[in-house]
């Protein structure tokens, strides 16, 4: 079922990612921050798909730490790899973005240093799982469940405490034509991220078979 339907969604990943600079273009330029307002519809799409993949990695560290379920370690691993990329492109797009804006590349308030923090939990996830040594799945399952309670306070940041970072209430303000830029690109991303997931895990399952197959061949 996984493997039908990966192509028709890797085509509809394609498609829309096509279309996306279109629709971005064709939006109209905000009053104050002109262009650079444009990478918005990368930069919020992008935290986005990181959110989702922390919850993701959360969740299956859950199922593998309390039920000893092989998958979930599996799934909780790709979505701890994937989470660092897309957080990688909002911490990239974020200061470019804010060059302009703000006139600095980073400001230390709570939303840009709380994104920060988790972005960085996860590659502490994943280097506890290649250096930890034995034992070390079932430690980095606990670093993922961190990592997921914190995506929560992540987002909410900027309504309680006082940030130069726009508040989430940003997107339903949002004039027609950028609201269409914006949930197109979202989509794309998250269709994005759904293929690279389903890629990534078979990738995981193939090679937890081969290491059954060395095993079995040792024994």
């Amino acid at each position: 079922m996984t493997q039908r339907l990966f192509l028709p969604l890797v085509v509809a990943a394609t498609v829309v990612f096509a279309v996306a600079p279109l629709l971005i273009a064709w939006a109209p330029y905000e009053s104050t921050m002109g262009l650079v307002q444009k990478i918005f519809y990368f930069h919020m799409p992008s935290w986005a798909a990181m959110f989702v993949s922390a919850l993701v990695c959360g969740v299956a560290s859950a199922f593998f730490l309390f039920k000893g379920h092989a998958t979930g370690d599996r799934i909780a691993a790709a979505a701890a790899e994937l989470a660092v990329v897309f957080g990688l492109i909002g911490l990239v797009t974020g200061p470019l973005w804010a060059r302009k804006a703000w006139g600095v590349w980073w400001q230390w308030d709570a939303r840009l240093t709380m994104a920060l923090v988790l972005w960085m939990i996860f590659i502490s996830y994943l280097l506890l799982r290649e250096y930890g040594g034995p034992g070390s799945e079932k430690l980095a399952a606990g670093v993922a469940l961190f990592g997921m309670a914190n995506v929560p306070f992540v987002y909410w940041s900027v309504n309680v405490w006082r940030t130069v970072h726009p508040t989430t209430n940003v997107v339903p303000t949002l004039v027609p034509g950028m609201r269409i830029a914006l949930w197109w690109s979202l989509a794309g991303f998250l269709l994005l991220y759904t293929t690279t997931m389903m890629a990534r895990v078979r990738l995981e399952s193939q090679r937890a078979s081969l290491d059954r197959l060395y095993r079995d061949l040792d024994d």
